[in-house]
């Protein structure tokens, strides 16, 4: 069955008005899903499946938890570093490449993943999903101008139990 307001996010989600409005509402977002361990979200509210993504900052060493839109992809998360089409990247991406380490929460389970920046052929289709997922995407890909969008394959790690992440 169609869900409209799938439908609708997807269509407004390429208007300049709907990104200038959603980097506010990732703040209030953050707030709330860090709150209710990723269990409630005001953004992606069912309509793309959403994670927060959490990264140790490579000057500040503290962490920092950002939510995020992802595709799955056997297994990983594919997340994308569009920042809403900016010209710069987001800061969660360079924290990403300093530490490949993170932890993706979904609806309250977190799990330890490990980071690769996707380049050539692997870029390509995690980028095809992506924008499968979320056409903004390519939206926003032509309001960072020069600027290649970063796309991340976040793949689980399995540990033993009371072992630390790598």
């Amino acid at each position: 069955m169609r869900n409209p307001y799938r439908s609708l996010m997807r269509s407004v989600g390429h208007t300049q008005w709907f990104s200038d409005l959603g980097k506010d509402l990732v703040t209030i977002d953050r707030a709330v899903q860090k709150s209710t361990r990723g269990k409630v979200s005001l953004v992606g509210n069912g309509t793309v499946p959403q994670l927060l993504l959490t990264v140790t900052g490579r000057r500040s060493g503290q962490s920092h938890t950002t939510p995020l839109l992802y595709a799955p992809d056997e297994g990983s998360f594919v997340v994308v570093g569009s920042n809403w089409g900016q010209t710069a990247h987001p800061q969660w991406t360079y924290n990403l490449i300093a530490d490949q380490r993170a932890t993706v929460t979904i609806k309250g389970v977190k799990t330890p993943v490990l980071a690769e920046l996707a380049e050539g052929a692997l870029r390509k289709r995690l980028w095809a999903l992506a924008t499968d997922s979320w056409p903004a995407y390519t939206t926003y890909a032509d309001r960072a101008y020069s600027r290649e969008i970063r796309v991340f394959s976040l793949t689980p790690v399995l540990l033993a139990p009371g072992t630390l992440m790598p």
